[in-house]
């Protein structure tokens, strides 16, 4: 299953990255209140923090936007980009886990872990190899 997709590796991520940026990256960068309004987190009446986090997430995930965009249009490093997106979906897994575990989360974030297990799933199909 590994790389059994890998010729379409650059369309894989263009269609990602594409998505990810307008449907995650950007609003959650730019308006992380009205993100978490629309998953069903409760806002705290001191919103400051959370405003802070979410962009830093939303940055974060800016940064991974870039890195699958220059690969998806360049083809320069595609190894390493694919790497990143394995380990920022590994981590999200965890991180979505532990809060459905804890039940802290609302119940679309714990549904998410399917999401993430598929995205974990289709980068290990979609993955370069060495020709």
């Amino acid at each position: 299953m590994i790389g059994s997709l890998a010729p379409h590796a650059q369309t894989f991520l263009l269609a990602l990255g594409s998505l990810t940026l307008i449907l995650f990256s950007i609003p959650i960068a730019f308006a992380p209140l009205f993100w978490a309004r629309l998953v069903g987190w409760e806002i705290p009446l001191e919103h400051d923090l959370t405003v802070y986090f979410g962009r830093c997430l939303g940055a974060f995930a800016l940064i991974l936007n870039f890195f699958m965009l220059r690969a998806a249009l360049t083809g320069e490093a595609l190894t390493p980009t694919f790497e990143f997106m394995a380990m920022v979906w590994a981590t999200m897994i965890v991180v979505h886990i532990v809060g459905a575990v804890q039940r802290v989360q609302p119940i679309i974030e714990t549904l998410e872990i399917g999401f993430w297990i598929a995205l974990a799933l289709l980068t290990a199909a979609f993955w370069p190899v060495a020709n």
